[in-house]
């Protein structure tokens, strides 16, 4: 399932499948291509894993908007280190459903991060004319290949190879704008449970409303056990590869959290990809906001600190931990105001700040516009906010990126700057 983050998402959700205990079992070198060979399945399913080569991620293609630093985040795997707080995230969500159903689900957490456009999008319906279909939200590969928006462009392919009970987690990638909560890198988990005539029947319960009532003890039990005994309430939404959906709060901390997005899967999904006769629920989260708030973690990119001041505060298993500042290094601010162009779009302007800054951009906002009534040309002023997490910024280092931007700006996004 997709999430919501500003598209099809739940506040950095991903709509996630379950699936039946198959195994993949590998037939290829370690990191690259391995056939899939589940147990009720004739034919082998190709499914690459690993971390793609440069050549496949930037690949001069005229469609092709990924840079190096988005490639350089490839392979990290921080969901795959079991003392990160993403790994902790993870491995508690793996512990509470093996421990609900036990065996039911089979866990993929190494799918290859390049998909069609297909999967992506279409075969989970999401609409031709969608704005995340735009190359100013997706990373583009080429024109018709992707860096994967969420972990649901892994549900068609895993319900094909036959499995009905499934969680797949893995870094997703979205071209987004930058502040604490934002970044083009983070994580998901899709989880999707299958159900047969059978199931229904036994219930008592029409096949709706069997998967509704699953779902919605399941995800409720998940929240307790992530964040103890918490007061949970559903919200109705739309999402267009379920129906009904419903997005999940709880009160934590004094306050709503909005936690992920779930539905009964649409009927056209599971008929085109699983077989006809069975009924399904998807539910999709994303792995960084759980733990920014377990862990009250203040800013997302400290999730990708080498710092042993960061990394040491956590092992495995551990969900009481919580982070400790370990310093607050001072801020620097820069202004940037320009005459926009037609190529100018703010997460045109974060991606190319980011290319330049890396993570020493805290964020990047737009802190006044106005519109020339003569001209009808729009002037907008940007604030960009470097800082360090490890270190003080020099005066001369800063100046030298910001002279970068500026001029990056004006020759990329075509502005005249001001």
């Amino acid at each position: 399932m997709v999430s919501s983050c500003p598209r099809l998402t739940v506040g950095s959700c991903s709509f996630q499948g379950r699936v039946c205990p198959l195994a993949f079992k590998s037939a290829s070198r370690p990191g690259r291509s391995h056939a899939v060979a589940p147990a009720c399945v004739a034919a082998a399913v190709e499914l690459k894993t690993g971390k793609p080569l440069r050549e496949e991620v930037i690949t001069g293609s005229p469609d092709n908007n990924i840079t190096d630093y988005i490639y350089d985040k490839m392979g990290m795997d921080l969901h795959r280190q079991p003392d990160h707080p993403i790994g902790i995230i993870k491995q508690a969500i793996y512990d509470y459903f093996e421990a609900r159903n036990p065996g039911l689900f089979t866990k993929f957490d190494d799918r290859f991060p390049i998909v069609s456009t297909r999967a992506n999008f279409d075969e989970v319906l999401v609409p031709a004319d969608h704005i995340s279909r735009s190359p100013n939200d997706t990373y583009y590969v080429d024109a018709n290949t992707v860096l994967r928006c969420h972990t649901s462009a892994h549900q068609a392919e895993t319900l094909r190879a036959g499995h009905s009970a499934f969680l797949v987690t893995g870094d997703v990638y979205r071209r987004d704008s930058i502040d604490a909560t934002h970044y083009p890198v983070f994580h998901q988990m899709e989880g999707v449970r299958v159900f047969s005539e059978a199931d229904w029947l036994a219930s008592g319960l029409d096949p709706t409303k069997l998967a509704e009532r699953d779902l919605k003890d399941a995800l409720e039990g998940l929240a307790r056990h992530l964040f103890g005994d918490v007061e949970c309430r559903w919200i109705d939404a739309y999402f267009p590869f379920t129906e009904p959906s419903f997005e999940l709060e709880i009160f934590f901390k004094g306050k709503w959290l909005e936690v992920l997005g779930c539905g009964v899967m649409e009927q056209r999904i599971l008929d085109d990809n699983f077989k006809p006769g069975h009924k399904a629920w998807a539910f999709g989260l994303g792995l960084e906001r759980l733990a920014m708030v377990l862990f009250d973690v203040p800013d997302i990119r400290v999730f990708w600190s080498n710092d042993d001041r960061f990394l040491k505060q956590f092992s495995a298993g551990d969900l009481k931990s919580r982070f400790k500042p370990y310093s607050k290094f001072p801020a620097c601010y820069k202004d940037m105001a320009f005459w926009v162009s037609p190529e100018f779009s703010e997460n045109n302007l974060c991606e190319l700040v980011r290319s330049i800054g890396g993570d020493l951009v805290e964020e990047v906002t737009c802190i006044d516009t106005f519109t020339n009534k003569k001209t009808g040309r729009t002037s907008n002023c940007y604030r960009i906010v470097y800082r360090s997490m490890e270190r003080s910024l020099t005066d001369e280092e800063i100046n030298a990126l910001q002279e970068q931007v500026r001029s990056q700006v004006a020759q990329v996004l075509k502005v005249e700057l001001r």
